[in-house]
């Protein structure tokens, strides 16, 4: 992929960004804790010719949006006075931080920026950002990924019924409770509530053991859901190509994956039936824009910033479902 200038070649001023914690209108709870609020770091990349892009990275603890702040900094010190060239100032950036590692919070802060310059290149363009990616905007299957946390069975199935308001037909559950049992209680209580039409996804957040994926799994499989996500470690790619193999229902990965070598590792081991990449770990547009999909993967997006991408890959994957989440804001 080479960058791909805007008719107004743009050059970087200044990158700022300011925390905020956003109330969430679902509490998420999961085997790894509850969530109540969404600490967001709020990032305007301003360029010479007047045009701001912007973009937010999720901290998952409000602790972590000052560490990312400060990589942010040295981000604007670097790239100040430069073309806005994304994959140019990847790997400039990368260079830069080479020593301590493009992982954590430095790829966060880098990525967070990259997302900011395409929005700034699209604008300046005046097209959508898939249509500067030669993508053609099209209507997008998604799913409600609030809520539906670990709780008990009544809230539970009163919340499933909630989540499809505005016509969603798909909704993903939690599960990781103490006992196979507990978990199908719950399964079951959703879906006797929303329906056989409405498809369930079910992520464990990494919570089970690989015996316990096996056994749980194999019960699942008898429930029709669309997809087990993350049973076990995220990393184990052995244990995970097993369970896809082993398995009917399909396995899902990648929200984890850092930057595209660990995504094509994960794909070469055949360790999921779809892939998840999360903007802030794969590396922004400019990491999503480097991805290759073989023709046996299917790929979903994770958290895309409203208004930024739509159907960024259309023409690279088999499927493809936007994942959907509320923030409340506070006044």
């Amino acid at each position: 992929m080479e960058s791909t200038p805007s008719p107004l070649p743009l050059t970087v001023r200044a990158v700022r960004s300011i925390g905020v914690a956003l109330p969430m209108t679902y509490a998420l709870g999961t085997s790894r804790g509850t969530m109540t609020s969404a600490p967001l770091l709020l990032i305007d990349l301003e360029t010479e010719e007047g045009i701001t892009g912007r973009s937010y990275v999720w901290g998952y603890f409000p602790g972590a949006l000052p560490a990312i702040a400060k990589i942010l900094e040295e981000v604007d010190r670097v790239t100040k006075g430069e073309r806005l060239a994304p994959l140019d100032l990847w790997g400039r950036l990368a260079e830069r931080f080479a020593l301590i590692g493009v992982q954590g919070i430095v790829r966060m802060a880098m990525a967070g920026f990259d997302v900011a310059a395409w929005d700034a290149l699209a604008q300046a363009a005046g097209l959508p950002l898939a249509s500067l990616l030669g993508a053609r905007p099209k209507p997008i299957a998604a799913y409600n990924s609030c809520g539906l946390g670990l709780m008990a069975l009544g809230k539970l199935a009163d919340e499933a019924e909630k989540l499809l308001a505005g016509g969603f037909r798909a909704i993903k559950l939690r599960l990781g409770y103490p006992t196979l049992k507990d978990d199908l209680a719950a399964l079951h209580a959703v879906k006797k509530r929303v329906g056989g039409e409405v498809a369930v996804m079910v992520d464990y957040n990494q919570a089970l053991s690989l015996a316990q994926a096996r056994e749980r799994g194999r019960a699942l499989d008898r429930e029709g859901i669309y997809w087990l996500e993350e049973p076990i470690r995220h990393d184990d790619y052995a244990g995970n190509a097993m369970l896809a193999r082993e398995l009917e229902t399909a396995i899902q990965i990648g929200e984890n994956f850092s930057e595209t070598a660990a995504m094509a590792a994960a794909l070469a081991a055949g360790a999921a039936d779809y892939v998840m990449p999360d903007l802030e770990r794969i590396g922004g547009v400019t990491g999503c824009h480097r991805i290759f999909i073989p023709r046996s993967a299917r790929i979903c997006c994770r958290r895309p910033p409203p208004a930024i991408f739509s159907n960024m890959s259309t023409g690279r994957t088999r499927s493809w479902k936007s994942r959907s989440r509320s923030w409340t804001v506070s006044r």
